[in-house]
């Protein structure tokens, strides 16, 4: 027997018709869901994290961090192919950054609900 969690009202017809009139598309919520995928590892929400504070080289974030530039190097190629990274070339140096603000956002939004 399928329990009804709003007891044996049935279907909210109106709710439903509503939500259903703004509900994006299958691959929309795919993509959110990919994209939020990539904010699910600790390393690469530490960089996140410092990209928030300033631009960086590898070998900063590296130091900074105390892991290897190859791993972080790994990191940062995840994050640029989310788009959530840019890389500016200076003379060698290759310096990263948060693409926009809304990467910024994401971030800030996830630290203030786990630090309520």
């Amino acid at each position: 027997m399928e329990e009804h969690i709003c007891g044996d009202c049935g279907i909210h017809q109106d709710i439903v018709d509503k939500v259903s009139k703004v509900m994006p598309d299958e691959g929309v919520l795919y993509d959110a869901a990919e994209l939020l995928k990539v904010f699910g590892d600790s390393t690469r929400i530490r960089i996140i994290f410092v990209l928030c504070q300033s631009e960086m080289c590898v070998c900063d974030i590296a130091d900074l961090l105390g892991m290897t530039q190859s791993a972080i190097s790994h990191q940062l190629r995840v994050l640029k192919q989310a788009r959530l990274v840019n890389a500016r070339r200076d003379g060698k140096t290759i310096f990263y950054s948060l693409c926009d603000s809304h990467v910024q956002k994401i971030f800030y939004a996830a630290m203030e609900h786990v630090m309520e």
